[in-house]
Formats: structure tokens, C-alpha cells, sequence
């Protein structure tokens, strides 16, 4: 089991394609450096943001093994392993923890809306076959339903499940996670907006998007509020309101690639049924990419 701690700012990572729609690992690989290079506490690579619905087995395999090789054990790598069939979440699992994994995301299953019975029958089911520790993912957006905190601290219980990405934008439900969590499990923010709220109330870090764009800014806001230091933290977070909020003005992550790709670090290609932004989108995003201090004026 790996020792690396889970805190602070970690990024979901983008996958960037080439024009034939084919991994483009050059810039991939370049990503990765640089994130770590400019102090990210931690990687997701194939997850929502890294387009997984999209990508084959092979090719999730294939984007955690080069993210694992850059990486070379500096930080974390939380690859998203999750399925809405528990078998197949098992199965890549197995792949991807042998690609060089540290840990496993596994969002809850989508579409058919097990009961919060069958979230723990689930987890619980994953958490037994998994070679690496498992981080739950609660997103009711994306799943279209929610994992109640009598859920989340019922599975906290388990000896593999070490953590929770906390996407459900309720900040009531988060707080009584951190409260009754057992010692040592991790409560992480799904939303970047939320990353100074939930860590003033005891949250660990926060796995973001933005910091795709923008990773020393978001690494020092988790470091900020991690030591008690809000007034830093509150600053840091005023400069990246802007770019919360343009990351998110469509979905997720046709935002952030637009952003990479203005600050010429892959190129604006998506995987159907995802397109490109909206260019009506464009000039905000420029704006709140200087704001943040990440793009030239």
C-alpha cells in the first residue's frame, strides 16, 4: 500500500489528443512535468476531466503508465478506475494498479442508481479485490445520485478505502463527513470553488480542474488554508474566481482544454460527443487565465 499522502492540490488531468484522435503523449508527458514541477500534491490522470468514457482500456492503461513514469514516485497517482458495472471496476483496477497506480478513484455508478445499500455493496465489493488503496468519488452531477455521509463513513470504515472526492457542492453534507470520519481517512473537494470552504472546516485538499491551468496558484491555496493561514488563502482564491467560474461554463472539461491550449500547452482537441468552446466563451476565459497569472495580457 502506497505511503504517499493524499493532500492539498491535486489535478484531474486532461488528455490531450492529436488532430487524428490519437493520444497525443508528448504533451501529455509535458503536462505532467510541468505540474509537478510547479508543486502539484498530487495526479488523477483518466478520470471525468481526462475524458475517460472516451478512452479504451488500452488507452487508460497506456495514460497512467506515462504518468506513473514522469511522476517517478513524487507525488501520488489516483487513476480513475471507476464503472458503473462492479465487475468491470474490478477488472480495471487489476490494469491500472500494474501500470503503476499509487491509488484508485471509483465514482459511483452511474445510470442505474443503486440505492445507498448498493453504493456500500459496491465500494465494499471493489475495496475487497483492489491491489491499491480506493478513493470514493461522489458526484450526484455526473451519477445522478448522491452518497449520503451515512454512506461515505460506513465505507471510511473499510481498510482500503482511504478517501473521498467530495463533488456534491453540499457543504452541510461534507462538513459532517470531516467531523466523523475515522482518523486518518481523507476528505478531498471535487469543486474548485469549494476547495477554501471545505479545508476551513478540517478537508485535506481539493482534486481540481483548474489547477490544470493554473497548479502553483492552487497548491499554494491548499497550502495556505492547510496551515491556517485564510487570509492568504482568501486571496488566492479571489484571484482564481475568475477561472472557477470560466472552467465551468460549459462542461467539463471543454473549458480547461480551451485554456491549455491558449497558453500553448495542447491542442483544443476533444473526443466526441464533447466539442470545442463556444466562442462567444473565449474572451472570459483569456481574461480570467491573466487574472489568475498564468497568461499574458
Amino acid at each position: 500500500m502506497s505511503v504517499l499522502p493524499l493532500r492539498g492540490a491535486i489535478t484531474a488531468l486532461v488528455t490531450p489528443f492529436l488532430p487524428g484522435g490519437q493520444l497525443d503523449e508528448a504533451a501529455f508527458r509535458a503536462l505532467v512535468a510541468w505540474q509537478i514541477a510547479e508543486g502539484i500534491d498530487g495526479l488523477v490522470p483518466v478520470g471525468s476531466t481526462g475524458e475517460a468514457a472516451t478512452l479504451t482500456l488500452a488507452e487508460r492503461v497506456r495514460v497512467v503508465a506515462i504518468t506513473a513514469e514522469v511522476a517517478r514516485g513524487r507525488v501520488p497517482v489516483i487513476a480513475g478506475a471507476g464503472a458503473s458495472d462492479t465487475a468491470v471496476a474490478i477488472e480495471n483496477s487489476v490494469a491500472l494498479a500494474a501500470a503503476g497506480a499509487t491509488h484508485l478513484l471509483h465514482v459511483s455508478p452511474a445510470y442505474s442508481k443503486p440505492p445507498q445499500r448498493g453504493l456500500v455493496a459496491h465500494f465494499r465489493a471493489v475495496a475487497d479485490a483492489s491491489p491499491l488503496p480506493v478513493v470514493l468519488y461522489n458526484v450526484p452531477g455526473r451519477t445522478a445520485s448522491n452518497m449520503e455521509a451515512d454512506t461515505t463513513l460506513a465505507l471510511a470504515e473499510h481498510p482500503n478505502i482511504v478517501a473521498v472526492k467530495e463533488a456534491s457542492g453540499n457543504l452541510v453534507q461534507i462538513a459532517e463527513i470531516i467531523r466523523r470520519r475515522p482518523a486518518g481517512f481523507v476528505v478531498l473537494s471535487g469543486d474548485d470553488p469549494l476547495t477554501l470552504g471545505v479545508m476551513a472546516q478540517g478537508g485535506d485538499g481539493v482534486i481540481s480542474v483548474v489547477s490544470n491551468a493554473a497548479p502553483a496558484a492552487m497548491h499554494e491555496l491548499a497550502e495556505a488554508a492547510g496551515a491556517g493561514d485564510l487570509a492568504r488563502a482568501r486571496e488566492l482564491h479571489d484571484q482564481l474566481a475568475p477561472l472557477f467560474a470560466a472552467a465551468f461554463v460549459e462542461s467539463n472539461p471543454i473549458p480547461i482544454k480551451a485554456a491549455l491550449a491558449a497558453m500553448g500547452r495542447i491542442r483544443n482537441i476533444l473526443r466526441l460527443p464533447l466539442v470545442p468552446l463556444d466562442e462567444r466563451h473565449a474572451n472570459s476565459l483569456r481574461l480570467a487565465l491573466v487574472a489568475a497569472g498564468v497568461l499574458t495580457p
